[in-house]
């Protein structure tokens, strides 16, 4: 790799390279040790083409949430199957994932901004903006970058773009779709919320279930699709939508609980 090889924003490489390689050492433990991470589907990972990924999942925490997708992503392309055991799959990381992260956010202080040089695709929000509600227009430049992040490899977005639960799906997400096109890959996450603090920085509490479940591609009809259409298919795929907020019947709790033992999740 040439010393100054930059990516599409800019980023050296080398620099991305070892602060993936700090920050991954770093927070590994929040994964294997405090709390261990259960993880469903990561032979999907590496199925997937080089670039045109679009990941789409729940938020639980600002940092957390991605960190640990940098962790399954990168340890499945090194053939670990369900697992980041042995860390040394960070030495060599995939260096094209990106995320996209509210600016501000990304811009609140020294190590967010150590972060968003890890691959943060940072844009303005049109509905939030320094702890207010606001209403403003989406900036182009804002999808093009997110464009440009998927013409050079992964993107991971949190398509509710809040950490709260069951709250709609932004309709920019479905935009996103249906102009670049891209393999969309659900991620549903849970106990993030429960171990972390609300930034994914600190412990909060120490054997917690995490879970992470990577599903297959979604099927999308790019050009026949509504927005509303692909919007309602997020919803359910990342498990979103009202209907999941329903009472479970006795019937339906032992299924689940059933499917859970499936998954070998630990507790």
């Amino acid at each position: 790799m040439p010393l100054f090889k930059r990516n599409p924003f800019g980023h050296i490489l080398w620099i991305k390279k070892w602060l993936i390689r700090i920050l991954g050492v770093i927070s590994h433990g929040r994964y294997r040790r405090f709390n261990e991470l259960q993880i469903e589907g990561s032979e999907i990972i590496r199925q997937l083409p080089e670039k045109n990924v679009l990941f789409i999942s729940n938020h639980q925490t600002y940092f957390a949430d991605v960190a640990a997708m940098f962790h399954v992503f990168n340890a499945a392309l090194k053939g670990r199957v369900d697992n980041i055991k042995n860390i040394g799959y960070i030495w060599h990381p995939k260096l094209n994932i990106y995320y996209v992260a509210a600016g501000e956010t990304m811009r609140s202080g020294l190590l967010p901004k150590i972060f968003a040089y890890t691959g943060s695709v940072s844009i303005d929000r049109t509905w939030r903006s320094s702890g207010k509600d606001v209403n403003r227009q989406v900036k182009m430049s804002d999808i093009s970058n997110i464009g440009k992040a998927l013409d050079d490899g992964w993107v991971i977005t949190f398509p509710q773009g809040t950490t709260t639960a069951f709250k709609p799906i932004r309709r920019g997400t479905a935009h996103i779709i249906k102009t670049y096109k891209p393999i969309v890959i659900p991620i549903v996450i849970d106990g993030f919320r429960r171990s972390f603090d609300k930034k994914g920085l600190q412990i909060k509490k120490r054997n917690v279930l995490q879970s992470m479940i990577i599903k297959d591609p979604l099927e999308i009809d790019y050009d026949k699709e509504t927005i509303e259409s692909i919007v309602e298919k997020i919803q359910y795929a990342i498990e979103q939508h009202p209907s999941f907020l329903k009472v479970l019947t006795p019937e339906q709790i032992k299924e689940q609980e059933e499917l859970n033992e499936k998954r070998k999740f630990w507790s």
